[in-house]
């Protein structure tokens, strides 16, 4: 491409208190609207916000996974606009004195790491949500809006990125690269679906001879599919307007996924359109040098910290540490079925194929009824040859489901694979006997016909022979009938 691109991205991140940023009322999704309200977070008269301690916690955990520098002292300002869902005409956010400032991310991208490095990251409240007609689904609402403040004063964590990112695939792996880190942390459920991480996008194109453009924000970019699409039809609709000789506004742009095109909202407002003054009913916050090292202690390995470890000491293939990695309860799993059965290639294979297809969410391992200790005997079972490849799938599918242990299904089931050699010799010479045809094939050199005749030794054992030791011994058959050795 014939111009520079440059991207920034504004990431909010819905914070994991049970309470709002300053006042008690609850966090929890998806109850009845307005009902998770009260007069601190409604903006009511002559009432005090109080801060949440938790909230400031998590933010300066995040601060500092995404070394950043935390400011020892910080305050929270109004930001003065009118908008429907902001009941008190202002919102209390940080501007002159945030919470922190720089730091980076680090991704992966086309098999070489770059930093992106971050200007601030501070802490607000969010806004209330606005319910149009489309939402509601009843035709009589088709003129109205309605607006919800629960969500209203949820402590909200906004990191702001410079423009550093040149592409939109950056812009993607950036995003996902963060919400994972996020989701370590476990600060964030990072939800986009909820609302829970949200991101919008600062975007400018320069002829490579100049350095700076004008840039538009994008916002309505609901997952990480809609961010690269959207920053695709947004830098392709500026390239045209310079082609052409024209001018690129500094607006604020819609994304339409339907029509996959930017439409303009607004004009875009500057920090002074706002009014920033020091919020006068909350004191500066002092950070104080011993919570940050508890802090810091309690930080955990981060993921691609993991991934790398995963490789190096495990010796799993990339793409497996990549996979497990993903999350960290789903990392902490694998690391806890290892213990048990040190065979981390095995392990792998086992939870990101079978075990993977019957979890819903990875999050969600702490309350699945299968526990590594029942991972690791199953796998025991498999390597001692009691249980076939099939049958330990159907054992796993049932401690799902019933969360009984491996040796109990197994008994109830009559699941124990077959590995007496003479007990299977007896049945091989029934297999070869009925099916005179597929001797002489074999004979003609139809060396195929294996697998059929252990298919039917498979069938006669109802799937428990050892599947290794059906194939031999009816190869060997089949030679010394042939007159091999």
């Amino acid at each position: 491409m014939k111009y520079n691109i440059n991207i920034g991205l504004e990431v909010h991140v819905e914070l994991a208190t049970q309470s709002k940023l300053f006042c008690g009322c609850s966090t929890k999704f998806g109850a009845p609207p307005n009902s998770q309200t009260c007069p601190v977070c409604l903006g009511m008269p002559g009432v005090l916000p109080v801060i949440n301690k938790k909230a400031i916690e998590l933010a300066l955990i995040t601060a500092l996974a995404l070394n950043s520098k935390i400011n020892e002292n910080f305050r929270f300002a109004r930001k003065n606009y009118y908008y429907p869902d902001l009941p008190k005409n202002y919102q209390i956010s940080q501007y002159e004195e945030p919470l922190a400032n720089g730091g980076w991310v680090e991704i992966e991208i086309n098999g070489k790491t770059k930093k992106i490095g971050l200007e601030r990251i501070h802490l607000e409240e969010d806004a209330g949500k606005l319910i149009h007609a489309e939402d509601t689904g009843d035709p009589e609402d088709k003129d109205w809006s309605f607006v919800d403040y629960n969500r209203a004063g949820i402590p909200l964590l906004e990191i702001v990125s410079r423009p550093e990112i040149t592409s939109p695939e950056e812009a993607y792996e950036y995003l996902t690269t963060l919400r994972r880190i996020l989701r370590y942390l476990k600060v964030s459920d990072c939800n986009m679906e909820e609302g829970s991480l949200r991101c919008d996008a600062n975007v400018s194109i320069t002829p490579h001879a100049e350095r700076k453009g004008t840039k538009t924000e994008l916002k309505n970019m609901n997952s990480f599919k809609e961010l690269r699409e959207g920053l695709r039809a947004e830098i392709e609709r500026q390239a045209k307007l310079l082609d052409r000789g024209e001018k690129v506004i500094q607006e604020t742009r819609y994304w339409d996924p339907k029509k996959k095109k930017t439409y303009s909202m607004r004009g875009k407002e500057e920090a002074h359109d706002y009014r920033y003054f020091p919020e006068p009913d909350l004191l500066p916050v002092h950070v104080d040098k011993d919570w940050i090292e508890k802090l810091k202690a309690k930080l955990p390995e981060l993921p691609q910290e993991r991934f790398r470890r995963f490789v190096h000491e495990y010796g799993l293939p990339p793409y497996d540490a990549g996979v497990i990695t993903e999350s960290r309860n789903f990392a902490d799993y694998f690391e806890e079925c290892v213990k048990l059965f040190p065979k981390p290639k095995v392990v792998s294979n086992w939870l990101m194929s079978d075990f993977k297809s019957l979890i819903k969410k990875e999050e969600n391992l702490e309350n699945i009824k299968v526990s590594p200790t029942g991972i690791a005997d199953l796998l025991t079972e498999v390597e001692k040859g009691r249980l076939s490849t099939t049958m330990a799938r159907e054992v796993m599918r049932e401690m799902f489901k019933t969360g009984k242990g491996v040796a109990q299904i197994i008994e109830e089931r009559g699941l124990r694979q077959i590995s007496d050699k003479e007990s299977l010799n007896a049945i091989a010479e029934e297999v070869i006997k009925e099916n005179p045809k597929a001797v002489q094939d074999f004979q003609k050199g139809k060396f195929q016909v294996v697998k059929f005749l252990v298919g039917q030794l498979m069938k006669k054992t109802k799937g428990k022979a050892n599947p290794q030791l059906a194939n031999e011994l009816i190869e060997q058959k089949l030679k010394s009938l042939s007159g091999e050795k």
